[in-house]
């Protein structure tokens, strides 16, 4: 015959505690393994050793996406943009610009549309190209409410990646 189970008596100590890194078994805060996991009593990192890893890990992998992205926009632009048309439309303007990809590879760019006499510090407005092939122009047509006002003379300047 077998003596009757009883109940474990519910800890009464008020120290936090945390899983085993291993097991998952409760243990003091300031220890990363239970006496089951690391029964020699090693010593665990250091706190600031495993900190350190960690940002290490960031910043070589902030320079690695780096590099990616300087490959990846390699060879696109720059762009030369001129206003070839402008015209009233409603309550703004239907400009047409013409867009050269000076580089070797396919690419789109944002360029801005701005009247070279305004001295308000209106920085203009901003326009999106289709993609344009390496070597080639592409001419395309947006409508433009930020500028408002009659027709004027308009310059338009693109940036490169």
């Amino acid at each position: 015959m077998t003596a009757p189970r009883t109940a474990q008596p519910v800890s009464t100590t008020s120290d936090p505690t945390h899983g085993c890194a291993r097991c998952g078994a409760p243990v003091a805060i300031d220890v990363g393994l239970c006496e089951r996991c690391n029964p020699l009593g090693l010593r665990d990192s250091a706190s600031s050793q495993v900190h350190g890893l960690a940002i290490g890990g960031v910043a070589l992998f902030v320079v690695m996406m780096a590099v990616v992205a300087r490959f990846a926009l390699a060879g696109i632009g720059p762009f030369d943009a001129t206003v070839s048309n402008v015209a009233q439309d409603g309550a703004g303007f239907a400009v047409t610009l013409v867009v050269t990809n000076a580089g070797r590879n396919p690419g789109q760019t944002t360029c801005r549309v701005f009247d070279p006499a305004d001295r308000t510090g209106n920085r203009g407005a901003l326009m999106l190209s289709p993609q344009i092939p390496p070597g080639e122009s592409v001419s395309f047509t947006q409508r433009i409410t930020t500028l408002g006002g009659e027709v004027r003379p308009l310059q338009a300047e693109c940036k490169s990646p």
